[in-house]
């Protein structure tokens, strides 16, 4: 969801590379293989892999970047689009260095993306939703129930507004007061996960603007085993 049609997303259906960002042979984003022994992160510091989905452009430029470190919330009112479009089904997947995440109380970890209320009704979220899955080795995956067909999309990603970056006194860490959409990874029966993987399945938008908008994700229970 955004409110501008950037040059960017003619770059990226004419498959020419938006300045600054490494590609394929395809012309789409290449991976940024993500190594057991780089530096310990609390937010999302390398993609291991990402395949954008149809109307994807968004934030290209900026990629990987724009999708490390703490989150740029809008807050209730407004979508940050300091984000990356995910496209139709596109996926990405995420890791945190020689950091994992470990199964604590409550939730271990947040996925943020451009979520508000529409007309501020916290019953009608303007929402891209996305399936949350996790990994410990990057082969075999752990998937969240994700109830997508009607409010309150629990189990989902993209449907809660981010507070963390809109208020500076916000902790991107803090489940009770970031915002955006909590992970316990005692719902899929594991101890420990290194990789969180992002599937579209909104099908929305067009033009560069599609899909999940990825802001990004951080560890409220980091494992440096």
């Amino acid at each position: 969801m955004h409110r501008r049609v950037l040059l960017v997303a003619f770059l990226t259906i004419a498959g020419c590379a938006p300045s600054g960002t490494d590609t394929d042979s395809s012309g789409q984003p290449a991976d940024i293989t993500c190594h057991p022994t780089d530096p310990a992160s609390r937010s999302a510091s390398c993609v291991q892999s990402f395949t954008p989905g149809d109307g994807a452009g968004f934030g290209q430029d900026d990629y990987p970047d724009v999708i490390y470190g703490d989150p740029k919330g809008g807050g209730s009112h407004a979508g940050s689009t300091d984000v990356l479009s995910l496209g139709k089904g596109g996926t990405i997947v995420v890791g945190f260095g020689s950091t994992g995440i470990a199964n604590g109380e409550g939730a271990d970890f947040l996925v943020f993306e451009n979520a508000f209320f529409i007309g501020d009704n916290p019953d009608k979220p303007f929402k891209e939703l996305g399936e949350v899955s996790v990994s410990d080795d990057g082969d075999t995956w752990s998937t969240f129930a994700c109830s997508s067909a009607a409010y309150p999309y629990t189990g989902c990603a993209g449907w809660n507004p981010v507070y963390a970056g809109a208020d500076p006194a916000i902790s991107a860490y803090d489940p009770a007061a970031a915002g955006g959409d909590a992970f316990d990874l005692a719902d899929v029966g594991l101890e420990h996960a290194r990789f969180v993987r992002i599937h579209d399945i909104s099908n929305l938008g067009a033009g560069g603007n599609a899909g999940f908008d990825l802001d990004a994700v951080t560890l409220v229970h980091p494992d440096d085993r």
